[in-house]
């Protein structure tokens, strides 16, 4: 997880974010993070080909909508999903 103050958008974080995901040591697997500065959270996965590729969602913000909220919980769900039956 990258984390950055308020006052900076996440998208600010994307490029550090993408830098420690590509450096996965699993690249035959996804690799999911959360970029957030507190107020908006930005999900982003990561799949190594030949060329890594990555995928944003839209930034959610989960204090202005009880919606917002519930759809990252969503999120997370499928994420924890996805890694218990990798297991």
């Amino acid at each position: 997880m990258e984390s950055k103050k308020t006052t900076l958008s996440v998208w600010s974080a994307v490029p550090q974010a993408l830098a420690y995901m590509i450096a996965n040591s699993n690249p035959s697997k996804p690799v999911f993070g959360i970029v957030t500065n507190g107020d908006d959270i930005l999900f982003v996965k990561v799949m190594q080909t030949n060329t890594p590729q990555y995928d944003l969602s839209k930034v959610f913000a989960p204090f202005a909508s009880a919606r917002e909220l519930y759809a990252i919980l969503q999120i997370l769900k499928r994420i924890g999903q996805l890694i218990s039956s990798r297991s």
